[in-house]
């Protein structure tokens, strides 16, 4: 089993910053992937960034530029740094962990855009 605490989130102005963490803690592989998915109101689920212990980013389009996704593995901690913040990214941020024995999500923490 793997449990994710996270941190991070609120509101904020557009174009302001925010930082999320999610600290990653019980049987952990060498090989995992931690990244951060979103949901809106009315929306699907949808990744926004992941990186894997090897180092493999994927981020969304729609973040590229914006966002930057880093982890600290001796922590395994990942951290999501938001800049440039639009209303279009108001959501629930869920942290994710994955690696071969299992899929594991955080609690979400919300994020608010005001324009």
């Amino acid at each position: 089993q793997v449990q994710l605490v996270e941190s991070g989130g609120g509101l904020v102005q557009a174009g302001g910053s925010l930082r999320l963490a999610c600290a990653a803690s019980g049987s952990i592989f060498n090989f995992n992937v931690m990244g951060w998915y979103r949901q809106a109101p009315g929306k699907q689920r949808e990744l926004v960034a992941r990186i894997s212990s090897i180092g493999t980013i994927t981020y969304a389009d729609s973040v590229k530029g914006r966002f930057t996704i880093s982890r600290d593995s001796a922590k395994n901690t990942v951290y999501l740094q938001m800049n440039s913040l639009e209303p279009e990214d108001t959501a629930v941020y869920s942290c994710n962990f994955y690696q071969p024995s299992g899929n594991y999500w955080g609690q979400g923490t919300q994020v608010t855009v005001s324009s």
